[in-house]
């Protein structure tokens, strides 16, 4: 089977991108790597993220293309290459990996959607924020540091309380 993904010039994206060894924390541990990363590529390929979460071992984010570009997969291939570099190795690398001298550290593939419309980008922004509390990383969605949540709290989009307090033995549904 060919997968197939979705290109139109300057669309909206929404990204999982996840680690290959999904029991690890590195994207938390060395969130300023995942940070360098972003920045540098967004310096030679411009996009906008409009909302963005990471946790432990995968984030999603949703980004704005520029107007005449589709090339995500190439920024993707950049920031992950940026951030493996900057990670001391000691990762399991299988042995297809170490045949084409790759890192051990992202799956290879990730999964996209093209954003529709206006619900379907508020559904996934909000999918993004409760993502943390989704998880059973904290009670609270403005617990988590590493959200875009603040910044839409910051520009007066959400309110701080947004998706309320859960009990930990609330949490019936995972991903």
């Amino acid at each position: 089977m060919q997968y197939r993904r979705s290109f139109a010039q300057g669309a909206t994206y929404f990204f999982t991108v996840n680690l290959a060894e999904r029991d690890h924390d590195l994207l938390i541990r060395h969130i300023e790597a995942l940070r360098i990363s972003f920045r540098k590529v967004r310096q030679t390929h411009p996009f906008e993220i409009i909302a963005m979460v990471v946790l432990p071992e995968h984030l999603h984010c949703i980004w704005q293309m520029p107007e005449h570009d589709m090339n995500y997969p190439l920024r993707w291939a950049l920031i992950k290459a940026n951030f493996s570099r900057q990670i001391p190795r000691g990762e399991r690398i299988s042995d297809s990996r170490k045949d084409k001298r790759e890192r051990g550290i992202w799956q290879r593939r990730y999964w996209e959607h093209q954003i529709k419309d206006d619900l379907d980008l508020k559904r996934h922004v909000d999918y993004i924020h409760i993502n943390p509390l989704k998880h059973g990383y904290v009670t609270r969605v403005r617990d988590w540091p590493y959200s875009s949540f603040h910044r839409s709290v910051k520009d007066g989009l959400m309110t701080l309380d947004w998706a309320g307090e859960i009990e930990l033995s609330d949490q019936s549904y995972g991903e």
